[in-house]
């Protein structure tokens, strides 16, 4: 019986940490898509661990925090694991293709109030201040041509006021150029649909990289959206973050650009 506990140690042994993940997940009859599911972690991504296909990953950052959630949703020794990925990243060569940015943990997005939440929300707290002051001028006042001007003082109010600095979403050409200026040392990547990078680097104050307007889907990833401009077709549009957290897979075509900008637009929809 030992000398069959030491074969099955020994042949686990000859396994990547990335084997042994789709070992794990396999024997707790996982697909890939429960895995990407639980963890919020894209499925191209999780392709690429088990694989051990670290070059098509946006960094060892992501590579090893993506493990680590990966191998604690299957209960596995995080710890050996991702020494386990580290040894053979630098073996394959990719000790330094790492982000300047802190460990991606995969966002819950249920924990972000939806839009519409929001939009409701505010319109009732607007009901409840028209209401106080209908009352107060009929009431206190008892004038019926005050709680007129109230009330539409009120519904003015409800119109959305533009951001300063925001454009019109009718100013975002969708097919225009997108440039990315760097405005602090900030380090990014760009790649297409495919996986494809079509730059990375970390850019000094003042540079700027052209997006090429053939390519197909292009997204970003970068630990610091705040230390960069985006432009298109030199309008300067909204930071695709405060610098608090990292973003990833964000589409910067100039039409995923004018699309985010119309939805932002958009009213909420009727109750």
């Amino acid at each position: 019986m030992d000398d069959g506990e030491g074969s099955v140690n020994e042949e686990l042994a000859l396994y990547t940490a990335g084997e042994k993940l789709k070992a794990a997940r396999e024997e707790q009859n996982f697909t890939l898509e429960d895995v990407a599911k639980e963890t919020r972690i894209p499925m191209r991504h999780l392709e690429s661990i088990e694989k051990s296909e670290f070059s098509k990953m946006p960094g060892n950052t992501y590579t090893i925090g993506f493990t680590r959630s990966y191998a604690k949703m299957m209960g596995l020794n995080t710890d050996k694991i991702i020494q386990q990925q580290r040894d053979e990243m630098i073996d394959a060569g990719h000790s330094r293709h790492n982000a300047p940015s802190q460990d991606y943990e995969p966002t819950d997005p249920t924990s972000v109030p939806p839009k519409i939440l929001a939009w409701t929300a505010a319109i009732i707290g607007l009901l409840i201040l028209t209401g106080y002051f209908i009352w107060r001028s009929v009431i206190l006042d008892g004038s019926t041509a005050e709680t007129e001007i109230t009330t539409k003082t009120a519904q003015r109010q409800r119109a959305p006021v533009p951001e300063p600095g925001r454009p019109k979403v009718s100013d975002i050409d969708p097919n225009g150029q997108v440039v990315v200026t760097a405005t602090g040392a900030v380090w990014m990547k760009i790649y297409d649909a495919d996986n494809k990078r079509l730059f990375e680097a970390e850019m000094k104050p003042g540079e700027s990289y052209n997006v090429p307007q053939d390519a197909n889907k292009p997204m970003i990833v970068t630990g610091r959206p705040d230390k960069i401009k985006i432009t298109v077709s030199g309008k300067i549009i909204p930071p695709l973050g405060d610098g608090s957290s990292t973003i990833a897979d964000v589409g910067i075509s100039a039409a995923d650009i004018a699309a985010r900008a119309t939805e932002n637009a958009a009213p909420p929809a009727a109750q």
